[in-house]
Parts: structure tokens; sequence; C-alpha cells
């Protein structure tokens, strides 16, 4: 989900972070025309090992592709609008915040992935039809800076009703409802906590006129959010960032432990555990995708308990599939959420466009 800040190091341990620049065996325009090359679209967040892709293409005897669009909420948007002339066969990133926009929008066609029976059933939003396959799952939360709150003697927050208190005021950065995953998903968490309203008669809008009134900054995306604004962070830190309360997820801080070097005992950041939302991300068949078989295998490889053991450490996401272990990193310093706020898919898909705009009216006015 956030790979990408930490591009440097994952270089260095040969992750496969391929942009259009990938394979020379696809078409010119990186449709995936030639039969033995599948062509992945995703987000800038996708990685892997490059030995988990050649052990792949190896099995399968198929190149891999990959060609990155920038955040999950600008590359499916890129992925409906050329729909009809899909850039690969295969799309990874769309995530249940997003998931009703690319539905509704005709984006895939349905394949029941081989080994779907061993992915939990909680994670499978569109049982039955089958257009979309759960690949990983993971929290959206409040991410605190142990050491300013140490410095401070202040404890750090826990819920959403503690970041409108006065204590934590002008210390919250969050992103972009409209343009940013992770800015959206604190919007519905919120709105999973407090139900809708207005700004004069409570629930979320209430709620962000209280944040507003309280110092919440907000920038456009994840990567400012938490790389130059958020005092917690490598990158932060480095950025002389102020803001020692970023909207990010509960897998940061072992982000934080995995790229230190030296590792710290410790990581430098916790998280809010009352603040989180609950993100699950998905892989569909793009329904014009010129290589459907090919696509078939790669959604099939993406659930199975090799790529899954996989993702942890390259994406930060949770995996899916049952019996896929979970690193001990994840399990000392960033376990998922117990109790995360959800919001059911149709839910999202009658609501959404018109909560984004009313926040935008309200926050960004």
């Amino acid at each position: 989900m956030h790979t990408k800040t930490f591009v440097a190091v994952a270089v260095g341990l040969g992750l496969v972070t391929l942009s259009a620049c990938g394979s020379s065996n696809g078409s010119a325009d990186g449709s995936g025309g030639d039969s033995r090359t599948v062509t992945l679209v995703s987000h800038d967040s996708w990685a892997v090992s490059e030995n988990v892709i050649k052990e792949f293409e190896k099995e399968s005897g198929y190149t891999v592709k990959v060609l990155k669009d920038g955040d999950a909420g600008q590359a499916v948007n890129k992925a409906v609008l050329t729909k009809d002339h899909p850039q690969g066969d295969v799309f990874f990133g769309v995530d249940n915040t997003l998931l009703s926009r690319a539905l509704g929008n005709g984006l895939f066609q349905p394949y029941e992935a081989e080994g779907l029976d061993k992915v939990g059933a909680a994670y499978q939003l569109d049982r039955g039809r089958h257009r979309v396959t759960p690949v990983d799952y993971g929290d959206i939360c409040v991410n605190y800076d142990k050491a300013y709150f140490s410095r401070h003697r202040l404890a750090p927050p826990q819920t959403f009703d503690d970041l409108t208190k006065p204590a934590y005021k002008n210390l919250l950065v969050t992103e972009n409802a409209a343009t940013s995953s992770p800015g959206l998903g604190f919007l519905l968490g919120s709105a999973a906590k407090y139900g809708d309203g207005d700004a004069a008669g409570g629930g979320w809008q209430g709620y962000w006129k209280k944040l507003e009134a309280n110092g919440v900054k907000v920038v456009d995306g994840w990567e400012q959010a938490y790389n130059e604004e958020f005092s917690g962070s490598a990158g932060g830190r480095k950025a002389k960032g102020d803001r020692p309360l970023v909207v990010s997820y509960a897998s940061s801080p072992p982000a934080e432990v995995v790229f230190a070097d030296p590792r710290p005992k410790t990581a430098p950041t916790g998280v809010a555990a009352g603040t989180c939302f609950r993100q699950i991300e998905f892989a569909g068949l793009l329904r014009n995708a010129r290589n459907t078989e090919g696509g078939k295998a790669l959604i099939d490889f993406l659930i199975s308990r090799r790529f899954q053991e996989d993702m942890p450490l390259n994406m930060f996401v949770y995996p899916v599939t049952e019996g896929a272990a979970v690193p001990a990193e994840f399990t000392q310093y960033g376990p998922a959420a117990r109790s995360p706020q959800t919001m059911a898919p149709g839910e999202i898909a009658d609501h959404r466009d018109e909560w984004v705009k009313a926040w935008t009216s309200l926050v960004l006015k």
C-alpha cells in the first residue's frame, strides 16, 4: 500500500517494482498482445520479490509485465476510462472504498480463481459473481510519533474522539479524501463510527467540523502526509515534519523497523487502535483483456501461498489466504486492528460520492 516510501531500499532488497519499461515481450502499447506476456496494471505500491515472480514465470510459461499508474484512486479512474482498450490483462489494487466504481463501470469479467476456497469468506465481497478476487487487507489508522509524545509527557490519542481534544490541537495531518485512498478510508471510518448527518446535526460532518476546529491539516496524498509532514517517519524526520499524528496504516510501524539501518529494538511509531478502518484490496481480469488465460494464471498466483507469504514485507499488507504465514515483524510491531471500523460495499456505493463532495465543501472550503 505504501511501498514507494522505501523505493531505494526496495531496489537493494531485489524487489520487483517494474513500471512501463517492463518486459520487452509485450506489445508497444503495453496491452500484453504477445500471448506469452501477461500485463498487470496496478498502483505505485505494487512490489514482489524477484525470485517469486521468476518462479511464477518459469512454472506458467508467461512473462509478467507491470504497469504502475499513481495511487489507487488514480489507477482505478484510468482503468475505467480505458476499459474498452485496456492497458493490460489484470488490474490489481482496487479496494473496498472504490470497488463499486469499478464494478459499476463493468471493468472486470468474471473469473473464479483456483484456490479461492482457501481465501477467508469475510474478504470475498463479490462472492457469487467473482468479478474480483481478494488479495490482501490492511487497516487505515492514525499513527503517532512516540518520541514527540514522550518528550511532551502527553499520552497519544487512541480513538476518533481523542483527536478532537484540545491536547492534540494542530497535531494531525491527513490526506485528501477526494484524491487519496487512505484519506477516503479515514473519512469512511468516521462515517462508520458517527453515522450520517450534517455539520450542524452531528454525524461524521459534525465530527469533521470539530477536527477542523482542532487544526487538522489536509494534504493531497499519503506520500506527502507521511514522508514530509509526519515527524515520526524516517522521511518526515529528514524533511523536518512537524505533525506527530498522521493517517497511515497499522503496518507502517513495522515498515519503519524493517527499513531502518540499523534496526531499532522498538518501532519509533505507534498506532491509535481506535481509529482504524479495514481496507481490502482486489485483483480482477479486465473485461477486454487480450491475454485472458495468462490473466487467470496470474490471479491464481496472487492468492497462492507463495505470493501471499512474500507479500507482507514487500507491500506491508496482510495475506487473505488461510495458512499463509505472517512475518514476525508484523505480529511484533504492526498487528492488525482487533475491532476496525467497517462498512458494507453497498453503503459505500450509495454514499461515497456525496460524502466526498460534502467533505470537500466542509474541510477544503
